[in-house]
């Protein structure tokens, strides 16, 4: 989902951040921000987008055994313990990333992934501008300050949103530690998340912690209760822990699960044929939402279905959307669907009088 800001949504919330942001993972919609489009360095929140990438590489082209070498591992900073000549998957180097933060671990995907870390980099920068991410670069794959590396605190919001999405990496990233396998030498080792939000707060499933000189204390997170999903971003802060608490308190209580539901509504669409007419559609599903409460009355609704329809339609087809949008996101749709099958109108067959008559009709030309 690609989100397109509305306003700038500021409380009187006393936070640490130098730039926040908190908003509803699903719609979008903003419910806190203090200098969100402020570019900032993101340090090892950076590796949301390097095990996004991993991840899609590996649903696109299997997991893959990564013999480890010393190119991969010199990188300074934090390391899941890699040396070189280990061989391990390309998720257990998700797993390293995302528990310990580990830089080797980045590094080594970077490689594995695209050949070397700067084509990689180039990748990351792509999929940022894809999935909405207006002021961000990316020039290392684990975050470690180089050159101009950057991003704000609204872009991180849409990444946190985004990954959250991929099944695997949230699975990964909600566990408060994980047995991470390596291949050779054939061991196991128990690696606890940095997160400590996700102890610290109930409802916390992830994200992301980071840390350098020049970034200070970053953090991406990730709650829920009561059907609201929420993501905070908070960078340059020194009590981050405190500040995500306190932003998630405030959240939950300003925010609504909307429901959605166009099972009674129905349209006729013209069709092109003989057979008939028209039509006849139905919504056909329901859907929730969560927004900031404030948002209820900005929502606009949509119905985007074609002039005509072209036959064959089969029972069940889908001919359009009810569609929901908050600003320029659009937060949700419903289907509108074909309640009955119509087809073109077949020539009736003659039998074989029919065509007696008619073979000498043409001969003798009578009726």
């Amino acid at each position: 989902m690609i989100f397109v800001k509305i306003g700038s949504v500021s409380h009187a919330l006393d936070i640490s951040a130098k730039s926040a942001i908190l908003i509803c993972a699903d719609s979008g919609s903003v419910i806190f921000a203090k200098n969100e489009s402020e570019p900032l360095p993101m340090a090892s929140t950076t590796k949301i987008m390097t095990s996004l990438l991993a991840l899609e590489n590996i649903e696109a082209f299997g997991d893959k055994e990564i013999e480890i070498t010393d190119e991969m591992v010199r990188v300074e900073g934090t390391s899941m313990g890699l040396t070189a000549g280990n061989t391990v998957n390309l998720e257990t180097l998700v797993q390293g990333m995302m528990m310990v933060s580990g830089n080797d671990a980045a590094n080594a995907a970077a490689i594995a992934v695209a050949g070397n870390a700067e084509t990689f980099v180039d990748k990351m920068n792509e999929k940022a501008k894809l999935i909405g991410m207006k002021d961000t670069l990316f020039c290392t794959p684990s975050g470690l300050d180089k050159d101009d590396h950057h991003s704000t605190a609204y872009d991180m919001a849409i990444l946190g949103a985004y990954a959250m999405e991929n099944e695997n990496f949230s699975k990964i990233v909600s566990q408060k530690s994980m047995k991470v396998h390596f291949i050779n030498p054939n061991k196991y080792v128990t690696m606890k998340n940095h997160n400590k939000l996700l102890r610290l707060y109930d409802g916390c499933i992830g994200i992301k912690t980071g840390f350098t000189k020049a970034a200070g204390r970053c953090l991406v997170s990730c709650a829920q209760k009561n059907g609201a999903k929420l993501i905070c971003v908070t960078l340059n802060a020194p009590n981050d822990w405190e500040d995500h608490t306190k932003l998630f308190n405030y959240g939950f209580n300003n925010v609504t699960v909307k429901t959605f539901n166009d099972s009674d509504y129905f349209v006729d669409i013209p069709v092109k044929g003989k057979e008939t007419d028209h039509i006849k559609g139905k919504g056909n599903s329901v859907f929730e939402v969560c927004i900031k409460k404030d948002d209820e009355n900005k929502i606009k609704r949509e119905i985007e279905i074609p002039s005509v329809c072209a036959l064959p339609i089969e029972r069940g087809q889908i001919l359009g959307n009810v569609v929901y949008y908050l600003g320029d996101n659009v937060i949700g749709k419903n289907p509108i669907v074909a309640t009955d099958s119509a087809h073109e109108k077949t020539p009736k067959k003659e039998n074989i009088f029919e065509r007696i008559k008619s073979f000498f009709g043409k001969i003798f030309h009578f009726r």
